[in-house]
């Protein structure tokens, strides 16, 4: 099976589900301030083709959302949090989900539910951002620049999307020269930490709510492939009000996969390629909505481009 099969899309080019109101909405908010932009992007009564339309265009003209130095973080409470799945809502999760290619031991590994001690910490509003990116590029000069950049060259055009296609060192080596340019405790977020902004107290299974909705987050079934600016997909936000974390790109935690308490270590093919992998959530703009599940351990499979691998910034309080 093609990556385009598995997508769902033909051998021949198709225009995707909104490529034809994006362009209008881009020439209806064509010559709009900064201000009046930023306005629209993020209120509920413009459409989603709309807020794409504005956070393009403030990709060229400057995003102002977007600040590496101070980048907007949310103060989420610590305490003993619910982690992971029931084992015995297993089958329900592969029932709902069936027709996606699912293997059980996929799910297994969110198994089981256990308690989790957090203290108190930040996570970022949105994913790290290609201009985010190049600053740090620019400055400690990095030598890895992301294959999703074409002929190696910053994408102006894409200035407030998120960065995808590097590596989990290179998020690393992000959040350890950010801490020390700013003197802040910058660093992944854990497993945990990362499923708990997601999830909150309810029982959620994607960061809104139970029910998929396309137009709530940057998955397959939204038809966009491709990465679209942060922070668009109004009413996708998580319990805390945390953007983009169902679908859009990826994002590495500083886990590597490993077992939960008292759950069975699955050897799939992650395993097989790497030995040790780290994990990332969240899914993203080229995987089905199975892997924009809260409580959905996954990673890198070198061996499919459909990967669109990216990070998020947590502190330390």
């Amino acid at each position: 099976m093609t990556d385009r099969e598995r997508l769902g899309l033909p051998d021949h080019y198709v225009k995707g589900r909104l490529d034809a109101q994006i362009a209008s909405a881009f020439q209806v908010l064509y010559g709009l301030s900064k201000t009046s932009l930023l306005e629209k992007i993020s209120a509920p009564e413009f459409t989603l083709a709309e807020r794409i339309a504005c956070g393009n265009l403030l990709a060229l003209l400057g995003d102002s959302r977007i600040d590496t130095n101070n980048p907007t973080m949310i103060h989420i409470k610590g305490g003993d949090v619910p982690i992971g799945l029931p084992h015995d809502q297993v089958d329900d999760v592969m029932q709902r989900f069936e027709g996606l290619g699912l293997n059980r031991i996929w799910i297994d590994k969110e198994c089981p539910q256990h308690t989790v001690h957090l203290a108190p910490y930040k996570l970022a509003m949105y994913p790290v951002t290609n201009a985010e990116y190049q600053d740090f590029l620019l400055d400690a000069g990095y030598s890895e620049i992301p294959t999703s950049w074409d002929f190696r060259r910053y994408p102006h055009e894409r200035a407030n999307h998120p960065v995808y296609t590097v590596t989990p060192q290179a998020a690393d080596a992000y959040v350890a020269w950010l801490a020390q340019r700013t003197g802040r405790a910058f660093r992944l977020p854990t497993e945990a930490e990362w499923e708990w902004a997601a999830t909150g107290s309810t029982t959620h299974e994607f960061p809104w709510g139970s029910d998929f909705d396309a137009d709530l987050c940057n998955t397959a079934e939204s038809g966009i492939f491709n990465s679209t600016p942060v922070g668009v997909f109004v009413g996708g936000e998580s319990p805390f009000g945390i953007a983009d974390m169902a679908g859009n790109v990826e994002e590495y935690v500083s886990d590597p996969y490993q077992a939960y308490p008292e759950g069975a270590f699955v050897k799939d093919h992650l395993v097989d390629i790497h030995g040790e992998y780290r994990v990332a959530r969240g899914g993203s703009f080229a995987r089905f909505r199975d892997l924009a599940r809260n409580k959905r351990r996954h990673g890198h499979n070198p061996k499919s481009p459909t990967y669109a691998m990216g990070f998020r910034l947590a502190e330390s309080i």
